[in-house]
């Protein structure tokens, strides 16, 4: 069960990161194109109550390393949101898909049946065990900061297509 844990969070996470890195590339490309602040694109949201570009990217990368730190048995790693660039976001992005292809394949061993303890926001705890909290908790969050990124560059009109969305496979 070890490889199959490893095999559903640790490389798409890997992936999807990695498609995320690049639709923002071709989101710095098109502000640079267009003549205008990037700032703009990272302060982009899609409604006034979301988080904008640069919070959803942190957020992303903060489900990435947590999910993969938690199954794995590890501390989950601090870091600060101090981006404030394209390239501060590039930076966090390569620092989570560094931490998380430091994990050892056989620290997943109990992965499936592991409990884990999360608090989203709240004081309130909430309970899983590793295979739900993957399944139905780590990655569905994970995939909605990666959507709502996407989603403001291309609103902000950024052209990107479902290939960028996918990344490499």
């Amino acid at each position: 069960m070890s490889q199959a844990m490893y095999q559903a969070s640790v490389p798409v996470f890997k992936q999807m990161l990695g498609s995320l890195a690049a639709v923002l590339a071709k989101g710095e490309a098109h502000a640079q194109a267009r003549g205008y602040e990037p700032g703009v694109l990272l302060q982009g949201r899609l409604f006034p109550d979301m988080f904008a570009l640069t919070k959803q990217v942190q957020v992303a990368c903060d489900f990435a390393k947590g999910v993969c730190a938690r199954l794995a048995g590890v501390e989950v790693p601090a870091v600060e949101d101090k981006e404030q660039s394209f390239a501060d976001l590039q930076a966090r992005i390569n620092q989570t898909l560094a931490f998380i292809a430091s994990l050892d394949e056989a620290k997943f061993a109990e992965a499936a049946n592991r409990e884990i303890v999360v608090r989203p926001g709240t004081p309130k705890e909430r309970r899983f065990q590793g295979q739900d909290y993957l399944l139905h908790y780590g990655l569905p969050q994970f995939f909605f900061h990666i959507t709502t990124s996407y989603n403001i560059l291309r609103h902000q009109g950024v052209e990107l297509g479902k290939k960028d969305y996918m990344g490499v496979y």
